[in-house]
């Protein structure tokens, strides 16, 4: 059955839709071992006996994997940064294993990476949060009222060329198309403002690229590099990196889709549109819950900064008008709003990547100090969304049924 346009776009932001948001960047380097092979030794089945928990979350897993009609699932869940357990389900293509050092497009989870990145910048005095971006974007409508907050916290206005149906039906016509950030940006120029800027609160894919290329123009580096210094690098995320082209590193993790009406492998589909050049970026869920914990904890930024991570102005935003209507100014409630490049869900920060056949997510509880990293593949019976975020929601209701992912 092919789907409608409309029930199109809504797949593409299914993320936003899921638990308020979306998709999208960082550098690292290669994985270690052999090419080809399964070399990594930091991200491979949990190799002691597991503990009751251990067999609980497996369990989920695996009954998630049945019931949702996964092709696979890759999983890492820590406590306090040490493994529960580590393990992949079903498989990457016919006939081969998944296994948990396999590489996938982790989209969204980059803009948790800028998004403290940001933070770190402004800490070392090196940007102003809420400087305009008119020095640097002189090129964007209305950008001597936009801040680089508003972009972090999609406050600008700016409309999300993904659910633009004329981008769609591009898209979908060559998956395999390299987009420029000026031909996505071309989508949302070409309509007026949801709102004055900062008065507002409404998901777009167009805030990230530009922030992305506001940070490079500020800094004189390139985003990949400049994210890699900051975040990937102290965190040491090995397995997580940019990439300029639709290549993965091996071991790949295979996606297959039903978006255009047949089920196919979308592996290599292009995936330039997600966010600008040099954020784009592949990782593993062990690479996952590490960042879920980085980014979840605030190691990397002082309390004042962590509390804006937590809430930079986004709470009680989303209010429907005239011009905006209620699904795209989504309301930002304490339980559930957009943070600075996070989303935050109950107590939970979480990123939450879909598109093109690969879903993910990581989350981490700073209460329990608990990670969750799931990516999870589609067979042709798979439901649309985020079925990665629903095993992940079925395994934090069995650790921390007071803090469900989905208030």
């Amino acid at each position: 059955m092919r789907r409608t346009p409309r029930n199109r776009a809504a797949l593409l932001a299914a993320a936003l839709l899921a638990t308020l948001l979306p998709v999208g960047a960082a550098v690292a380097q290669t994985p270690s071992g052999p090419p080809g092979g399964h070399g990594d030794r930091d991200c491979a089945r949990t190799r002691h006996p597991l503990d009751a928990r251990g067999r609980q979350v497996l369990a989920i897993a695996r009954q998630a994997q049945q019931d949702l009609k996964l092709k696979a699932v890759l999983l890492r869940v820590d406590d306090g940064g040490r493994e529960v357990v580590t393990d992949a389900l079903g498989e990457s293509m016919t006939g081969v294993p998944a296994e948990p050092d396999m590489h996938f497009r982790a989209g969204s989870v980059a803009f948790a990476h800028i998004g403290t990145t940001l933070l770190r910048l402004v800490e070392q005095g090196r940007v102003d949060l809420d400087a305009t971006v008119e020095p640097w974007l002189p090129e964007v409508p209305r950008a001597n009222e936009i801040t680089l907050r508003m972009l972090a916290n999609n406050t600008s206005g700016l409309h999300d060329y993904v659910t633009d149906p004329e981008f769609e039906a591009e898209l979908l016509a060559d998956p395999f198309r390299a987009w420029t950030p000026d031909e996505l940006l071309a989508f949302p120029f070409a309509h007026d403002f949801w709102y004055t800027p900062g008065t507002n609160w409404s998901y777009s894919h167009a805030n990230y690229l530009l922030l992305e290329r506001a940070l490079e123009r500020i800094t004189g580096q390139r985003i990949d590099r400049l994210v890699e210094e900051q975040v990937t690098g102290p965190l040491g995320l090995r397995n997580t990196q940019n990439n300029f082209t639709p290549e993965i590193p091996a071991p790949v993790l295979h996606a297959f889709t039903s978006d255009r009406g047949l089920y196919e492998e979308s592996t290599f589909w292009n995936p330039s549109w997600t966010t600008g050049p040099g954020a784009v970026i592949t990782s593993t869920v062990c690479d996952m819950a590490r960042s879920a914990r980085g980014i979840g904890s605030g190691e990397l930024i002082s309390r004042r900064s962590y509390r804006t991570l937590l809430d930079p102005g986004t709470v009680g935003l989303g209010v429907p008008t005239a011009k905006c209507p209620a699904d795209i100014c989504l309301k930002q409630t304490e339980a559930k709003h957009f943070g600075l490049g996070v989303i935050v869900a109950n107590g939970w920060l979480l990123q939450n990547p879909s598109f093109t056949g690969y879903a993910a997510i990581q989350a981490y509880l700073p209460s329990k100090r608990l990670s969750i990293a799931v990516s999870a593949t589609k067979t042709p019976d798979t439901a649309e969304g985020n079925m990665a975020q629903v095993v992940a929601e079925r395994i934090a209701a069995a650790l921390a049924p007071e803090h469900p992912l989905q208030p």
